[in-house]
């Protein structure tokens, strides 16, 4: 797994963009929470994924994650004629009763006890890690090769690529990637480790 900026690509790879940054999300916890995208900046990313797919001869489908912030990409790339489809795989990690609150208000020892038990612990009552890698690693892009997702699956799916089904933990979790960036995914559908 790698940033690429080559134009040939192997046919299973995948190009998975990070959704641009959403309005309202500074200092929060930000997973599901449907916050909206500036029309401009989806746009932008719009033009700059097309682009690259023309040049690495990939076909006009896309997949994105059904919250706004991917989702207006690709309803721009629709526009142009590309394939747009939603699918709920693509989703941020689930952060339950954390989700969309400042990071402040979020207790402490909830943090902590998640990081204790990065893998298995429930943040806020919603997904855990190991759930969300499950969930990454069952996704199926069909004909696809380009995604606009979240940077948590991003993590994920760098998990997989880097340490394949070792437990994860907190200190060696990949860091999500830049807003509007291409992350290049191998070979899908991942394999068994």
């Amino acid at each position: 797994m790698k940033r690429d900026t080559d134009d040939a690509l192997p046919a299973a790879v995948l190009l998975a963009w990070r959704h641009p940054p959403a309005r309202g999300a500074q200092g929060r916890c930000i997973g599901r929470t449907d916050l909206p995208v500036d029309p401009r900046r989806a746009k932008r990313l719009a033009h700059r994924i097309r682009d690259r797919a023309r040049r690495a001869g990939l076909p006009r489908q896309v997949v994105t994650s059904p919250l706004q912030r991917s989702a207006a990409v690709g309803r721009w790339l629709a526009r142009w004629g590309w394939r747009h489809r939603v699918d709920p795989a693509l989703y941020e990690v689930d952060f339950g009763v954390w989700d969309g609150k400042p990071w402040a208000e979020v207790p402490r020892e909830a943090v902590d006890a998640w990081c204790a038990d990065f893998a298995g612990y429930a943040p806020g009552g919603g997904e855990s890690v190991a759930a969300l890698l499950q969930r990454v690693r069952a996704f199926d892009p069909g004909p696809a090769r380009v995604l606009v997702t979240h940077g948590g699956w991003l993590s994920a799916a760098r998990w997989w690529y880097t340490r394949g089904a070792a437990e994860p933990d907190s200190a060696g979790w990949p860091a999500a990637p830049r807003h509007c960036s291409c992350t290049t995914l191998p070979a899908w559908p991942i394999s068994a480790s």
